[in-house]
């Protein structure tokens, strides 16, 4: 389920290999085509993992499928060379993911599909033999084992759930609606959080808004750098997933504590150097279009007339006050828990919850022959880079010799 980096990862993978299952696969996207990341392919935004790190190069790097040969297809290959840089555009890299998924020639593909639910096939015996899949259009395909990389739910924290879905705007859905306070002339939008996404919302709203006066409201103390090394990097490598699993639960989350700020708590330098260089220039001319509010927590949100009205708590005078704004934007990142299809399936088959083994399938009975394997929801046992492109190679190398180990044994 899903057309993702993860499952084209592994649609890859299938495709390179001689197993048989690439033309028992069938891929389910619910979009019209497969586009990364696509609430924030801002032109300027570059990804923060090398392209060495594809869908198949640390895998196999003869393969078909690798980010250097989309480049030689596309007759790119000598201008992004002369870039001098391992971090290729969002934008650039999307489209090699589509271009990937286009190549599929022996797994099959379903675009415009919306999965309603998964339900689990049981056999005569009471074990899961198999699972049914039914979709929006009615229609229904079977299958022994689910593929989940469908990403988890956007996060939207309870005190701006009253707010009408007019006036709210999360990062998933930023270049898909944008226009609107274009549209509805709203030019005081307010940004929230501190991270990546809520940066690039800031930064772009006001290119995408001529004339707009954004406000950004964090609980840090101000924007900061990824904090990373080659020494920190190392943890991101498929071959520390091993040394992760193995651990005990409570060193794997003082681990996953301690890595928190190499991924979700800082900025791209890029990204950094340029809205301290605008806010600098801004200072210098005397017109402060934009304003950055830090260590402060929003208490209410509320609509009043024609206006988003925030309380606001600054912690470090202790002080309540307002802000009266167009529209929320939210960078608050994504539900922890793992979405509402992977948890309905996974309690229909009788497990306690949706915790996966070392090859990423979940702990259903022994004796069932039906799987779920799960993408970028475990962090918790396989390490911070389970939802990164570190390690899509390698996970799709131990998903599908996983599922032909399963075969085999039968």
């Amino acid at each position: 389920m899903g057309a993702g980096p993860s499952n084209l990862a592994l649609m890859v993978a299938l495709e390179d290999a001689e197993s048989g299952l690439a033309e028992q696969t069938l891929m389910v996207e619910q979009h019209a085509e497969v586009q990364w990341q696509r609430g924030m392919l801002i032109p300027w935004a570059q990804s923060q993992v090398s392209f060495v790190k594809d869908l198949a190069t640390p895998r196999n790097p003869r393969s078909r499928f690798t980010f250097l040969n989309y480049l030689h297809e596309q007759g790119r290959m000598d201008e992004f060379v002369n870039l001098g840089t391992f971090h290729p555009y969002r934008l650039e890299i999307s489209n090699y993911f589509r271009w990937a998924a286009s190549n599929l020639s022996r797994v099959r593909s379903r675009y415009n599909t919306r999965c309603e639910t998964i339900a689990p096939i049981v056999g005569e015996d009471g074990t899961v033999t198999g699972w049914s899949a039914r979709f929006g259009d009615g229609s229904t395909v079977t299958a022994r084992d689910v593929v989940f990389g469908i990403g988890r739910d956007a996060h939207v924290p309870a005190v701006f759930r009253d707010l009408p879905e007019s006036r709210l705007i999360h990062s998933t859905r930023f270049l898909d609606r944008v226009e609107e306070l274009r549209d509805n002339g709203w030019r005081r939008p307010v940004v929230v959080g501190g991270a990546q996404s809520a940066a690039e919302m800031f930064a772009s709203v006001q290119d995408y808004v001529p004339g707009s006066s954004p406000t950004i409201i964090m609980r840090s103390i101000g924007f900061d750098y990824y904090q990373t090394s080659s020494f920190t990097n190392e943890l991101y490598y498929s071959s520390f997933v091993d040394e992760f699993h193995s651990a005990p639960p409570q060193q794997r989350e003082r681990m996953n504590a301690e890595m928190r700020t190499t991924n979700y708590a800082g900025l791209a330098p890029y990204l950094l150097d340029s809205l301290y260089r605008d806010q600098y220039l801004q200072r210098l001319v005397g017109d402060e279009r934009f304003r950055i509010v830090t260590t402060t927590d929003i208490t209410s949100a509320r609509v009043d007339g024609d206006e988003v009205v925030l309380t606001t708590f600054d912690r470090k005078t202790e002080r309540k006050s307002e802000v009266r704004c167009d529209v929320v934007l939210l960078g608050t990142g994504f539900d922890q828990r793992p979405p509402g299809l992977v948890r309905s399936a996974v309690e229909g088959a009788g497990a306690r919850d949706a915790t996966v083994d070392r090859n990423y399938r979940v702990e259903l009975g022994e004796d069932d022959r039906a799987g779920i394997y799960l993408h970028g929801l475990n962090e918790d046992t396989h390490g911070i880079s389970d939802s990164l492109l570190s390690v899509l190679a390698q996970r799709a190398t131990e998903i599908s010799a996983d599922m032909v180990k399963r075969r085999s044994n039968d």
